[in-house]
């Protein structure tokens, strides 16, 4: 039989209830006897102190989390190392139920705009993707300083032969009928990425504007008299830069790096010349051959503005090809 618990001395929070109400529950369901003992309220202080069941009988473990009297979440319980479970990180009030810290350093759940900068209809849409890009990418070339600092910077979003993502932003380099061109490193993360599976996505963020553009398509090895081309056209600092990182590998500090820049500046002096620093092996160019392009307006209300460019058919096709693509307009 389950005893009567003594009626609290104050009233409780709703939290302290669920407490006790999840600790009648369990005892009920795993048939044991509960006695009334003191414990310490969640969150509370000495003064106010209330009676609160506990299971007796087969075991005195108490069945909320973590061992001794009920406790309070705090940041210090939530996030433990080592043995004794205890951390460096200050205590910060948490919800019990969710584990969700609510002590944070700002609203984030406050901190909104209201986006009514433009608007982006069908009537205002170019007839291919590679027109519509280009003029929003002259107005963000114009909107330089008003916040938006490197129109051409986009994140690539790539994924290995497992499925695991991993993203970053890189510069765009060139864009024409064909697609959206960068240059980076074989042997970084985002070149053994493609090597597997040859398909990214690419966001150009434009947050001044109240815009972005989201690209998704296959991706296409560069030719490497292109890719050369473009690399001995780089100033000197980049090229060496790229024979000094072994990129997306662990360096045991900066020092490391330096060095070895110091050692490949020496091998290869500057001397102004576009053959002074030899293209690496490592080097190559791939383009992004969308089979979608959206084009996103941020409108008030959250009722953005989103129109999307289909590529017809599997194979690739020009943007500049009005006929190789549909728009359709996405609910925001």
């Amino acid at each position: 039989s389950v005893s009567k618990a003594m009626t609290p001395s104050r009233p409780g929070t709703k939290s302290d209830m669920r407490c006790s109400l999840l600790v009648a529950r369990l005892a009920r369901r795993s048939g044991l006897r509960v006695a009334s003992v003191d414990a310490v309220p969640v969150g509370g202080h000495a003064d106010s102190r209330r009676r609160r069941p506990r299971p007796v009988g087969r075991t005195r473990r108490p069945v909320h989390p973590g061992k001794g009297r009920l406790r309070a979440l705090t940041r210090d319980r939530m996030f433990t190392s080592g043995p004794s479970g205890r951390s460096s990180r200050p205590s910060v009030p948490a919800c019990w139920e969710t584990g969700r810290v609510t002590d944070q350093p700002h609203d984030l759940a406050g901190v909104r705009r209201t986006y009514d900068q433009g608007r982006l209809l069908e009537a205002d849409l170019a007839a291919t993707p590679l027109g519509q890009f280009a003029a929003w990418f002259d107005e963000a070339v114009a909107a330089d300083f008003g916040g938006l600092a490197e129109p051409s910077a986009m994140v690539l979003a790539t994924a290995d032969a497992d499925g695991d993502p991993s993203a970053r932003t890189v510069l765009l380099k060139a864009v024409d009928a064909r697609g959206f061109a960068f240059y980076c490193n074989l042997q970084s993360r985002k070149g053994r990425d493609l090597a597997a599976n040859p398909r990214a996505s690419l966001v150009f963020p434009w947050h001044p504007m109240l815009r972005q553009v989201v690209v998704v398509g296959d991706v296409e090895r560069i030719d490497a008299r292109e890719a050369d081309a473009y690399f001995v056209s780089r100033p000197y600092g980049s090229r060496l830069g790229h024979w000094a990182s072994a990129q997306s590998t662990v360096i045991a500090s900066r020092d490391v790096l330096k060095a070895r820049y110091a050692e490949l500046a020496a091998a290869f002096p500057d001397t102004g010349r576009d053959d002074d620093v030899p293209v690496p092996e490592s080097w190559a160019g791939y383009v992004v051959r969308p089979r979608t392009v959206e084009f996103w307006q941020g409108r008030p209300s959250r009722l953005h503005d989103r129109l999307r460019f289909v590529r017809v058919g599997d194979e690739p096709a020009r943007l500049d090809d009005e006929s190789a693509w549909t728009v359709e307009r996405l609910s925001p």
